[in-house]
């Protein structure tokens, strides 16, 4: 019996509730499921990419069909050099499926082959993003219904507390 594996790709920067729903219910949906950190050089990250999939590798451990990995360049050619061709994909809400739809087409255009699979996250994640999550650390809110402590640890220590005479 042939297994069906799919990549879920993304930043990651960081990782946060909405992701790790996401990966968990299609870890459900394939037989095994490679999350892969795309790595953009003309991105200015939070987190190195070895940062990322150290945490992904601690959050994710205890899943036997998951594995973590990286990526540079453009997603179908990592799928080709993998031999793969289902992508997983996240709705948060509609403004995401116009960006998604635009990026599935192209992926599709450039290998035909590409099946892209969407699913979209619990409710309570749909306004769920890093970019949120990066500015809620920065101004030192409360992260506990954002992200896993060991991510929360990380971004304190990205965004350390200023003293008073700091300002």
């Amino acid at each position: 019996m042939k297994q069906k594996t799919a990549v879920y790709s993304g930043s990651f920067d960081p990782v946060h509730f909405g992701h790790l729903d996401m990966i968990e219910r299609a870890s459900k949906v394939v037989d095994r499921l490679i999350v892969s950190i795309f790595n953009n050089p003309a991105k200015k990250c939070l987190f190195t990419v070895a940062e990322r999939k150290a945490m992904l590798e601690q959050l994710l451990k205890g899943h036997s069909n998951i594995t973590v990995d990286c990526f540079e360049g453009l997603l179908v050619n990592y799928l080709r050099s993998k031999n793969l061709r289902v992508v997983i994909r996240g709705l948060r809400a509609v403004t995401d499926l116009d960006y998604e739809f635009q990026i599935a087409a192209t992926n599709r255009t450039l290998f035909p082959d590409i099946e892209t699979l969407f699913l979209m996250p619990r409710q309570r994640y749909t306004y769920l993003s890093s970019s949120a999550v990066r500015e809620v650390a920065a101004f030192h809110g409360d992260l506990t219904k954002l992200v896993p402590p060991l991510v929360a640890t990380q971004l304190k220590r990205k965004f350390p507390e200023r003293s008073d005479n700091q300002l």
